[in-house]
């Protein structure tokens, strides 16, 4: 047998036919639905007399749509209401689990995935949320799906896909001290381009992810759909097994035991071929803002903004114009020092456990700035009331920041939760697109520590220097 990557081999155990075209039919262990999609899928299936094929491989949570404010309720909004409403009642109706408002489960949807132990090395994992490639920090075959295909997973559990070309990204040396999972990805980012995945499932490998966490790991894969790759993974090692055992939907007693065998053959062969392979030295990377409209646009934060007029490339020239316009930032100046308005902490990239005790370490003992407002959206309801009991909701809120309920929140703008127009903010979110924080807003992406500093700070700050 010829060696093999990771990927390859979950790929190929879940080949259920192979049709024409080039397309294979795979076999789905797992379907995540959340608010945007969920109700309104399950509605059409019943409209075209069809049933949820395996309603126990299927779950549902609402955390786009919902507020986060802490008097909240399901109603907040219309919308809200009748999205939550829709999901709920089809789910029950399908004999689907569902994670309602104010249950252990409830969350974001790429947090509980792994924080239940629903997601699992060796596994395929869908859901109707491009951020879906979160899962593959377990070592999982992760990725989002429109809204024709999520019917169609309902239907028949099994989705028709094109395999991709394989691509592996070694970050080989240790990060330095300060520098988190977030900055690493950024600044793989920024030296290959959001456009080098396309077309291609990226294993990350090397040194630095070895030494991460699995909530590290998840930061990671979590950004692999802003390099243009739908699919992100990493090997499971016996950091992936320590994390998932006494999960709740994970294997117990025996059955962890015959999983984690399983689970031990899943690495890709030490002699294994990629397409494209590209080495990244770990030791150099700085803690990361972004500065521009893309995750791409990425500097150290010791850095100077970069000049559009030394950009060879006359797309690239222009879109860095734009992005600069857009900002209201100025080629050359320093990035660090630069004012903000508000400081966000949250997401699926970091709205986990260690996220917010890494804000909580910048914020202990200060105060929010004056000219800043600053939110912390934890995860999930496990991870909110986590914290709670190791008292970090005390420390932000003594700071001056908002203990907020657990959702999307301001990552994706459409809950109500908004920068207001013309507004800087630091987030520990995903993308800094145009109007993605809401109408005109300005948004620098960061880690969970280089949020804190900011909102401490008052600007766009070094968390090192803050100690």
């Amino acid at each position: 047998m010829h060696p093999r990557t990771l990927f390859d081999k979950v790929w190929s155990s879940h080949v259920i036919a192979e049709l024409p075209g080039g397309v294979s039919l795979l076999a789905i262990d797992r379907h995540l639905l959340h608010d945007l999609e969920g109700g309104a899928s399950l509605r059409r299936i019943r409209d075209r007399g069809l049933e949820v094929h395996n309603p126990e491989l299927t779950f549902s949570v609402p955390d786009h749509a919902v507020a986060t404010a802490p008097d909240r309720r399901a109603d907040s909004t219309p919308n809200s209401s009748r999205l939550l409403r829709e999901m709920k009642e089809g789910s029950e109706a399908s004999g689907i689990t569902y994670f309602d408002l104010g249950t252990e489960g409830q969350g974001i949807v790429h947090v509980i995935g792994p924080e239940l132990g629903l997601s699992q090395p060796g596994m395929t994992i869908v859901c109707g949320d491009s951020h879906t490639c979160t899962h593959g920090g377990l070592g999982a075959l992760a990725f989002g799906i429109g809204a024709t295909e999520v019917m169609h997973v309902l239907a028949t559990q099994t989705l028709r896909q094109t395999k991709p070309t394989t691509m592996r990204i070694r970050l080989d040396g240790k990060l330095g001290s300060g520098v988190a999972a977030k900055d690493a990805i950024l600044a793989t980012i920024g030296q290959i381009g959001t456009g080098a995945g396309r077309g291609h499932a990226v294993e990350f490998a090397g040194s630095a992810i070895r030494a991460m966490s699995v909530d590290q790991r998840l930061t990671v894969c979590n950004l692999s759909i802003e390099l243009g790759a739908k699919i992100g993974m990493i090997a499971p090692d016996d950091t992936a097994y320590s994390y998932l055992a006494g999960r709740s939907y994970a294997p117990d007693g025996e059955m962890f035991d015959h999983a984690c065998a399983h689970w031990r053959t899943l690495p890709s062969d030490d002699d294994a071929r990629f397409d494209v392979e590209h080495v990244i030295d770990a030791t150099k990377i700085a803690p990361q803002i972004t500065w521009g409209t893309s995750p791409q646009d990425v500097i150290a934060v010791d850095q100077r903004i970069p000049d559009p007029s030394r950009e060879a490339n006359p797309q690239r020239r222009q879109a860095m114009e734009a992005a600069l316009a857009y900002m209201g930032l100025k080629p050359g100046e320093a990035i660090e020092g630069t004012p903000v308005d508000w400081v966000f902490v949250g997401s699926c990239t970091n709205g986990r456990l260690s996220d917010i005790r890494e804000a909580a370490r910048v914020v202990a003992g200060r105060k929010v700035a004056p000219n800043v407002r600053a939110w912390v959206v934890p995860g999930s309801e496990t991870t909110q009331r986590e914290a709670e009991r190791e008292g970090l909701d005390k420390i932000f809120l003594s700071a001056g920041f908002e203990w907020r309920k657990p959702g999307c929140s301001m990552c994706a703008g459409i809950n109500g939760d908004t920068v207001a127009p013309g507004q800087r903010s630091v987030s520990t979110t995903n993308r800094n697109f145009v109007g993605r924080q809401g109408p005109n807003a300005r948004t620098h992406l960061a880690s969970p520590a280089m949020a804190a500093a900011a909102a401490v700070a008052g600007r766009i700050a070094d968390a090192r220097k803050l100690g």
